[in-house]
C-alpha cells in the first residue's frame, strides 16, 4: 500500500447500536486526522548507566517514539531498585542510593506502549558502589584472602529454634574507619522475626504455624565507605517435642467447569503441632494436575473430556496424623456456542490532511481482532456509497475495530481510534 505525506482525513466512524453491541462503544463518535500509515510502531532505546556511587544521583531516561501519530506513550518497569523512583509518563528511572543500598540490582526492564503496539528495552543491571570505590571496583568482601578489609562482620547464627521459643542473633562487627556509623540490612528475613537496622539483631518467637526451614538469610553491614556480608544461613523452626497433632482440611471445591475454561481448587490445611504437611489426591481427573506441597488441584479440560469425575478425595498428612476432605465430583460441561455481530458506521472524509479536496476516495478498510495491538483481520469496503458494514459470526469475547480510508492511487491513511465491542 502506498503512503504519502498528505493523504485523506479519517472517516468519522463508530460501532453502532446492534444486538449484543456495547452501548458505550456505540456512543463514541470519532473525528480523526489521518497520516501516512507506517508499520514500525513503537521503538525504545538508550544505554542506562551501569553503576552509581552511594550518595550520588542516578538518572536514566530512554528514547522512545511511535509512528502512530497522536498516540500518547506510557512507560512501565520491572525490577525497579527499591531506592529509585520511576516516571510512567517519561520513562525516567532516578534515585539517590544510600550506603545501605550497596549491591547489584539486576534484570531491570523498561517497556513502552502507545495502546496499539509496545517495545521493551533490553534488561540491564545497576551496581551501587560504596562511596570510596572506583567504578568497576566495588569493595571486596571480608575474608582470609582480604585481611586488610576495613569492615568485617562475623558470628554463628543458631540453626534451629523450637516453636514458641525465642530466637535471637546479633552479629559481631569490626570497623577500622573510626567514628563511622554502622547500618545493617537483611535479605530473606523470616516472617516471624524482626530486624534491628542499627544493631543487626535478628529476633523473634515463631509459632507452631511457622514450623519449617527458612534458607538464604543474609545480614549486611556498611559504614558509608565499605560494606561486608555475613555468609548466608538458614533457620529451621522445629515443632515442640512430644506434641501430638491433628490435621484439618477445609474448603469448598467447585463442582462444575465448562470445557476450555480453567478449573482450580486450593484447600486450606492446618496442623495443630505446626508440622509440615504433604498432600495427596485420589481419583484425580486426567485433565488436572495436583501439587503435593500445596494441595492445589487445577487444569483445563477439553471438549472431549466432558463428563463427571466422581469420588475425588484430597488428603493432607504430617507423617503421623492426616485429614481429608469429603469426596466430591467435578462435572465438565460442553461449552455453549455463541456468536454475535458488530455493525460499524462512518462518515466518508471529503478533505486531504493538507486541506485540499479529496476527489479520488476509493473505499474503507476495516481492521479488527481480539487485541487492540493485533488487528489481524481486514474487510475492504470499496466505493463511496457505503457508510456502514456488519461483521457477523464473531465468537464470544471482546473485539476491537479501527478503520482507514484509501484513494484510487493507493494512498492509505493511518488507523482511526480503536473501538471495542464484547460478544457474550
Amino acid at each position: 500500500m502506498k503512503h504519502a505525506q498528505s493523504c485523506t482525513r479519517a472517516p468519522r466512524w463508530r460501532v453502532s447500536a446492534h444486538p449484543l453491541l456495547l452501548a458505550a462503544a456505540a456512543a463514541a463518535a470519532l473525528l480523526l486526522t489521518l497520516t501516512a500509515h507506517a508499520a514500525t510502531g513503537v521503538t525504545i532505546s538508550g544505554t542506562p548507566p551501569a553503576s552509581v556511587k552511594a550518595g550520588s544521583t542516578y538518572s536514566f531516561t530512554p528514547s522512545a517514539s511511535t509512528t502512530h501519530t497522536g498516540r500518547a506513550l506510557a512507560f512501565a518497569i520491572v525490577g525497579k531498585p527499591t531506592w529509585a523512583t520511576f516516571n510512567s509518563k517519561t520513562g525516567t528511572l532516578a534515585g539517590r542510593p544510600s550506603a545501605a543500598n550497596v549491591g547489584r540490582y539486576a534484570n531491570v526492564e523498561i517497556a513502552v506502549n502507545d495502546g496499539l503496539s509496545s517495545a521493551v528495552l533490553n534488561a540491564f543491571a545497576i551496581t551501587v558502589l560504596a562511596s570510596s570505590s572506583n567504578p568497576g571496583s566495588p569493595t571486596p568482601p571480608p575474608g582470609p584472602g582480604n585481611p586488610s578489609t576495613p569492615l568485617t562482620i562475623s558470628g554463628t547464627p543458631p540453626a534451629t529454634v523450637g516453636a514458641s521459643s525465642a530466637y535471637t542473633f546479633t552479629p559481631v562487627t569490626h570497623d577500622t574507619h573510626t567514628g563511622r556509623t554502622l547500618a545493617f540490612a537483611i535479605v530473606g528475613k523470616p516472617s516471624w522475626a524482626t530486624f534491628n537496622s542499627k544493631t543487626g539483631t535478628l529476633a523473634g518467637t515463631p509459632s507452631a504455624a511457622n514450623v519449617g526451614r527458612y534458607p538464604d538469610v543474609e545480614i549486611v553491614v556498611n559504614d558509608g565507605l565499605s560494606s561486608a556480608v555475613l555468609p548466608a544461613f538458614a533457620i529451621t523452626v522445629q515443632a515442640s517435642s512430644g506434641a501430638s497433632s491433628t490435621v484439618k482440611l477445609s474448603g469448598t471445591p467447585a463442582t462444575s467447569v465448562v470445557a476450555g475454561r480453567a478449573y482450580a481448587f486450593q484447600p486450606t490445611a492446618t496442623d495443630s503441632a505446626g508440622k509440615a504437611l504433604a498432600f495427596s489426591v485420589a481419583n484425580k481427573p486426567a485433565w488436572a494436575t495436583f501439587s503435593i506441597s500445596t494441595g492445589l488441584l487445577s487444569g483445563t479440560p477439553s471438549s472431549s473430556q466432558s463428563g463427571s469425575y466422581a469420588n475425588i478425595t484430597v488428603t493432607a498428612s504430617d507423617g503421623s496424623a492426616s485429614g481429608s476432605l469429603a469426596p466430591f465430583t467435578i462435572t465438565v460441561t460442553a461449552p455453549q456456542s455463541s456468536s454475535g455481530s458488530a455493525t460499524l458506521s462512518w462518515i466518508n472524509p471529503t478533505l486531504n490532511t493538507n486541506g485540499t479536496a479529496l476527489t479520488d476516495l476509493a473505499g474503507i478498510h476495516i481492521y479488527y481482532g481480539t487485541s487492540p495491538s493485533s488487528l489481524n483481520n481486514m474487510v475492504d469496503v470499496t466505493g463511496t456509497g457505503e457508510t456502514s458494514y456488519t461483521i457477523s459470526n464473531l465468537p464470544a469475547g471482546t473485539w476491537y475495530f479501527a478503520a482507514t480510508a484509501y484513494t484510487s492511487g493507493g494512498v492509505e491513511s493511518g488507523l482511526s481510534q480503536v473501538n471495542s465491542k464484547t460478544i457474550s
